[in-house]
């Protein structure tokens, strides 16, 4: 299950890990209205939390290919966005995997210390984000559906972004998304 929290983990540390200046104002989010579904923009099975407009991190799209992703493949995420704020040392991530109605994890892990495993570190600066990275995917993952959550959040405990995901393992090694 180690596998689980790896990749969610990298996913999204790495959305809010590339270093940029380019500045930026909160004027430039996309507003969200009642007739929007809450799918992160791009091909994979990301969705945000809720409806939002206030978030630090602003995703433009994030791509798996293949995807859905496939157990012993080399699986490759590309993701951009925006990041209103500087991310200091103290940032965290609210992590939950469920393996069906089973929780595997519910954990708090340090923003700062997962963005280490991209090669990158805190303070992260606030700007334009394209992260692109490849991620073998071992053979041995055990089928069956997981359901992850990441709650991100600055030292402060203002919101950088929540998303969640669902993927299904089928016994042949494929992915299905839901």
């Amino acid at each position: 299950m180690r596998f689980s929290t790896s990749l969610l983990a990298f996913l999204f540390a790495s959305l809010v890990a590339s270093k940029s200046t380019v500045a930026s104002s909160r004027e430039t989010l996309h507003i969200l209205d009642d007739d929007t579904d809450l799918r992160v923009p791009g091909d994979s099975p990301l969705e945000f939390c809720q409806k939002t407009t206030d978030d630090i991190l602003e995703i433009d799209h994030v791509n798996l290919d293949p995807n859905p992703p496939q157990a012993g493949q080399v699986l490759t995420i590309e993701a951009s966005g925006l990041l209103h704020e500087r991310v200091e040392e103290g940032a965290y991530v609210n992590l939950q995997v469920k393996y069906g109605l089973i929780r595997l994890i519910n954990q708090r892990a340090d923003l700062c210390e997962q963005v280490k495993n991209v090669d990158m570190e805190c303070p992260l600066e606030k700007g334009k984000l394209v992260v692109t990275k490849d991620v073998e995917l071992p053979k041995e993952i055990p089928p069956g559906k997981y359901t992850v959550l990441a709650d991100v959040y600055n030292v402060d405990n203002e919101k950088i972004t929540c998303l969640t995901a669902t993927v299904v393992f089928p016994r042949t090694g494929n992915g299905i998304f839901f």
